[in-house]
């Protein structure tokens, strides 16, 4: 039996479906708020049956799989860095997921830092002291591997949720 048997669907693109049909007088429009009580009470779910380790990993994975989705679908093969940066930047923008700003750039040695203003999963939350942005780390994770062929370890370095008024984001390319 092969392996996705038992699995009631694979993630693709078509499952975000034709919204002029499906949704004629709403649209596009959806507040943060729904978006937040689906990803938090997703959240609260699997960390309460794994442990925080394990619902920090199904994140990060999502984001992961969400971010090559986009790479695929709305972003596309780029000349060159600034290009990829500029189409990403609108496409978030677009979106409504964030702003996103490079802060440094040294691709020559593996390494950039970004950040993402608005950021769609906690801009405006309370401070916790915890940085909250697993699903952008492997979101962005992602569109670096699938823009440059290179794995990266995206790790968030300052958040809303710790104070900050913007979520940092570090990217170091993996050694291999």
């Amino acid at each position: 039996m092969p392996e996705d048997a038992n699995r009631k669907y694979k993630f693709n693109w078509d499952l975000l479906g034709d919204l002029q049909l499906g949704r004629p007088n709403l649209g596009h429009q959806m507040r943060v708020e729904v978006y937040r009580l689906m990803q938090y009470s997703f959240r609260d779910v699997i960390e309460e049956r794994y442990g925080s380790d394990e619902a920090d990993r199904v994140f990060y994975e999502a984001g992961f799989l969400a971010g090559k989705a986009i790479y695929d679908n709305l972003i596309g093969q780029q000349e060159d860095l600034n290009a990829f940066i500029r189409k990403l930047q609108t496409v978030l923008k677009e979106m409504g997921i964030g702003i996103l700003r490079v802060e440094e750039e040294d691709l020559n040695n593996g390494r950039i830092t970004m950040t993402v203003a608005e950021d769609l999963d906690c801009s405006g939350l309370p401070e916790t002291g915890i940085e909250l942005c697993t699903f952008d780390e492997g979101f962005l994770a992602a569109l670096l591997k699938s823009y440059s062929g290179k794995s990266f370890t995206v790790k968030e370095i300052d958040c809303w949720c710790t104070g900050d008024r913007t979520c940092r984001f570090s990217a170091q390319v993996n050694e291999e």
